[in-house]
């Protein structure tokens, strides 16, 4: 049964499950049968480090499986992927450095109250006093409670500092949603590689049960004396071979589901099964070059480069502003005396300009890293640039050659049933023995695999086009019929 499935992908990240099957397979058939292909097709790999490969697990499990269909597979991967909550958490970790920033703008204002006793020796703080008169004063209070205020009037480097964290917000928050947009592609990729791991249990179980026909159809056939017995010892082990396939396909099925519910962050141990009912997805009606001025528009990833050129241009200029004078006010008002009630109120405003004269290379040397920091960025977005352009063109070069494979390996499946039927005929009518059935069976279980795998492909094609514009997150739910 022809299965739609919608497979999204990261154009960097792409986690595909590949199918294993028994070792013994092909070594098992006749030798005049053709091998079997029942690998998935393979892209690459994140790390098993990565953090859009985990997730925090949320809720309590349940006995009764739940269904999940791919948008909310989606849902609960925005909200409990490992790698969204980190790319959340940095823009806390950005909004905090402005903060900071900020604060050398803002009055600094505290308060202190003190009571102290002391004794003084007044010859030491240069009073000379007459013959007779001790230098010794003391023992005495002294009360003080004051309010001290400090402002900034200018200061290059705090200005600098504070858009150098502005710029830092902005690519923080272009990183967060090219975060949200890879977990979207990473969370719907594992569940349709789980679907397609699905369509080859499915596969696996009707080509066993066809080899049990098979093996039914030569048994009868030699208890009637119209086939040897050699027809019956390789229907058999065509049968072996595809119940160890059938092992195989589920036990690798079992696998994506459990790397599915890491990745969303359903509870441990919580069953489910998979909703297949999904929409074919349209491929863009775009040019090249339409595709490419949307790409360099839109892509989160290449707008936080920018922005991250943004912050180091800022940063060599706030370094730089190192050596420029600063002004600010200091100011302190409180009640002083030897008693709180005889405190008498005193104030003092002091302005200040503050004028670097030599510093010892130390800003020079600073500033020769920003430039350095600097360049390194620019040249970090060029190439994003670049990687974006060959990811569009590669994307529609694949999205033609895979549409093709499509159609070739629709009408291989077609041919491959058309000459199964033909060659059980043959064999039942005596005209042949049954090596041109396991042979037909053989060219079925390929063609099958093929089609499965050509349409995983043409949807990757899709998908990659997809990323390589930008805005994921909204074009999937847009095309899965869920809410923007």
């Amino acid at each position: 049964m022809r299965r739609a499935f919608f497979v999204v992908v990261a154009a960097t990240v792409l986690v595909v499950t590949t199918g294993t099957t028994a070792g013994a397979q092909a070594q098992s058939r006749d030798e005049a049968a053709p091998r079997r292909t029942d690998a998935a097709p393979t892209s690459r790999q994140l790390p098993t480090s990565s953090p859009f490969l985990g997730g925090v697990p949320s809720g309590t499990a349940t006995a009764e499986p739940i269904a999940l269909t791919v948008l909310e597979a989606i849902r609960r991967a925005l909200e409990h992927n490992l790698g969204v909550l980190m790319s959340d958490d940095s823009i806390g970790r950005a909004r905090g450095a402005r903060m900071r920033a900020m604060s050398e703008w803002l009055p600094n204002v505290s308060g202190r109250l003190s009571e102290s006793r002391q004794v003084l020796n007044l010859a030491a703080y240069g009073f000379p006093l007459p013959a007779g008169i001790p230098s010794i004063v003391g023992p005495f209070n002294l009360f003080d409670a004051r309010l001290y205020v400090s402002q900034t009037v200018f200061d290059q480097r705090a200005l600098k500092d504070l858009q150098v964290e502005n710029h830092n917000i902005s690519a923080a928050t272009f990183t967060a949603k090219s975060a949200r947009d890879t977990v979207v592609l990473v969370a719907a990729n594992a569940y349709l590689v789980a679907l397609a791991a699905s369509a080859r249990v499915d596969s696996a179980r009707a080509q066993a049960t066809t080899a049990e026909a098979l093996y039914s159809q030569a048994t009868n056939l030699k208890q009637n004396g119209l086939v040897a017995g050699i027809d019956v010892l390789r229907a058999e082990v065509a049968l072996n071979t595809e119940r160890q396939h059938v092992t195989a396909t589920v036990n690798d099925f079992e696998k994506s589901k459990l790397q599915l519910a890491r990745i969303i962050g359903l509870p441990l141990g919580q069953p489910f099964t998979l909703v297949s009912e999904l929409p074919d997805v349209p491929i863009p009606d775009l040019t090249i070059e339409e595709a490419l001025d949307r790409a360099y528009r839109a892509r989160p990833d290449y707008q936080a480069a920018l922005a991250r050129v943004a912050a180091a241009q800022a940063q060599r200029d706030a370094t730089a502003g190192e050596a420029m004078p600063s002004v600010r006010v200091n100011a302190d008002y409180g009640e002083l005396g030897l008693t709180p009630g005889s405190a008498h109120s005193t104030y003092a405003i002091v302005g200040a300009l503050n004028v670097p004269i030599f510093q010892g290379g130390r800003t020079r040397g600073r500033v020769t890293e920003a430039e350095a920091d600097l360049k390194s960025r620019r040249a970090e977005a060029e190439d994003l640039r670049a990687s974006i352009y060959y990811d569009v063109r590669t994307a529609f070069m694949d999205l033609q050659s895979s549409n093709e494979q499509l159609q070739v390996a629709t009408r291989g499946r077609e041919v491959a049933a058309t000459a199964l039927t033909q060659a059980r005929d043959r064999f039942a009518a005596g005209v042949s023995n049954n090596v041109e059935v396991i042979q037909a069976q053989a060219a079925v279980s390929i063609a099958s695999e093929q089609y499965i795998g050509a349409l995983y492909q043409y949807n990757v094609s899709k998908a990659l086009l997809a990323r390589g514009l930008g805005a994921a997150e909204d074009v999937v739910r847009q095309l899965l019929g869920g809410a923007r």
